[in-house]
């Protein structure tokens, strides 16, 4: 409570500045710096900062209690410019705990408060607060990470001198995950200066970022549960939370086909008006359900799942190959149309609808595909926003230039890429496997003409460990 803080109040000394500073105080006393009329707003914050490096005490920590209350209430109807006073614990400068340096308890910020808008300018520090809502919470056990252990002494400290419950208090490691950054300090700064879009961007760790990238509860919780708690400090390989991610996502998304960067082909063999429904599966081999999807005479498959000059490593289509479109019918390409650069514009090919006779062996190569649901109906089209690592190097944020080794290319955005009408019909948070392309979710900025899908991990762990 206010009643029990001592406030530093200006000094009636007549041959002192007429400004001062309020340097807080604790539980019994007060104290408080004079100011210059010309001193910056932060003198307060460097007087502080060297006298509690010299352990010196402030020469205005036995204020009258009257005077600091005063001063306190002067503070908290905005009577006080910013930056020009603070209310300070009276703890112990003596202590070998730098912690225990008669602490910030609250400071001037004239920012409008969530509830009470202007009325309210002081804020209350974290070393201040953090103790007395756990009290007053009924926390049993306070779990923090090991760099507030130091802090032990001083949260133990308010919550003696006012007699009320104490908490028990855990620190364990911190979760350091490999190519990211999970400091809120970091995080703000990112957020801060826009190097990222907002605090739930799908690459960063936050559960708001996580949530909007397509991850799970579950397996957060089970790559928690994996790596345990801690005292030793230590880094997660990335590839182990998405290992999690992937064993979630693979008993939960049901299969989609689509392709991200579509090649047209002609089926010539079929009539300019063909248009049949063939069955795909939304959990291939375990049963479930079905959905339908359209096989008409112009298809698409991945441009990069054809190359003009075939290689036997090679499983996609090339020149006179054969290879089979998921779930329908194998194809033949016949022929390739080139753009006036050189580049492959469209394809034809020749399907066989009698394939399965005795004997006869599949092609190897199996692709994704979609096709167009009515001739002269384009598929349904999606944005495909691709993440990768946010950062270059596996241990960023341990100098200055850590933003230097932010990754240009942790977001590529994929326009025009094309989907079965089953997936068009997905609504925000929808999760799906795009077969042989990665688990995507539908993204919030998606609207009805115009749907955003983000990829939460790819099938197979690409990252070079």
């Amino acid at each position: 409570p206010a009643s029990d803080m001592r406030v530093a109040a200006p000094c009636p000394n007549a041959n002192w500045p007429p400004r001062y500073a309020c340097h807080s105080v604790g539980s019994t006393s007060c104290c408080a710096h004079p100011l210059d009329p010309g001193d910056p707003p932060d003198t307060v914050k460097h007087k502080t900062n060297r006298s509690r490096e010299k352990r010196e005490p402030s020469p205005w920590r036995d204020r009258p209690i009257a005077e600091s209350l005063q001063l306190f209430e002067d503070m908290r109807r905005g009577l006080v410019d910013e930056g020009k006073a603070t209310l300070r614990m009276r703890q112990d400068h003596r202590n070998d705990n730098y912690n225990m340096f008669d602490l910030i308890a609250y400071r001037i910020k004239f920012t409008e408060h969530p509830h009470a808008g202007d009325r309210w300018c002081i804020y209350p520090s974290y070393d201040y607060t953090h103790c007395l809502v756990d009290a007053l919470e009924n926390i049993t056990h306070s779990l923090c990470t090991l760099e507030f252990e130091s802090r032990r002494a001083s949260y133990y400290w308010l919550l003696d001198v006012l007699d009320t419950y104490k908490p028990v208090v855990w620190e364990y490691s911190r979760l350091n995950i490999t190519n990211n950054v999970l400091s809120k300090r970091k995080l703000n700064r990112l957020v801060t200066d826009r190097y990222v879009n907002g605090w739930d961007d799908p690459r960063l760790l936050t559960l708001a970022g996580l949530r909007r990238r397509g991850v799970t509860p579950k397996a957060i919780n089970n790559f928690c549960r994996e790596m345990g708690v801690t005292r030793t400090e230590g880094e997660v390989y990335l590839h182990k939370l998405d290992h999690h991610i992937r064993i979630d996502l693979d008993a939960t998304s049901a299969r989609r086909l689509a392709v991200l960067r579509p090649l047209r082909i002609t089926i010539t063999n079929l009539a300019e008006g063909h248009r049949e429904e063939v069955e795909a599966q939304d959990f291939p081999g375990r049963g479930g359900g079905v959905y339908t999807v359209p096989f008409t005479r112009v298809v698409y498959i991945e441009a990069t799942d054809f190359r003009e000059q075939d290689s036997k490593d090679f499983y996609g289509l090339a020149p006179g190959k054969t290879i089979m479109l998921r779930y329908a019918y194998p194809i033949t390409c016949t022929g390739v149309k080139k753009g006036p650069g050189g580049e492959v514009e469209e394809l034809e090919a020749t399907y066989e609808r009698d394939f399965r006779g005795e004997g006869r062996k599949p092609p190897k190569g199996v692709l994704n595909w979609v096709a167009q649901p009515k001739p002269g109906v384009e598929p349904p089209s999606f944005e495909a926003r691709l993440y990768d690592t946010l950062f270059t190097t596996q241990s960023p944020g341990g100098s200055e230039t850590w933003l230097e080794e932010l990754n240009p290319n942790s977001l590529a955005v994929v326009h025009g890429a094309l989907a079965t009408p089953a997936l068009a019909a997905a609504r925000v948070g929808d999760r799906f496997q795009l077969e042989r392309l990665g688990y995507f979710t539908v993204d919030p900025d998606s609207r009805d003409d115009a749907m955003v899908l983000n990829r939460t991990c790819a099938l197979k762990d690409s990252f070079a460990k």
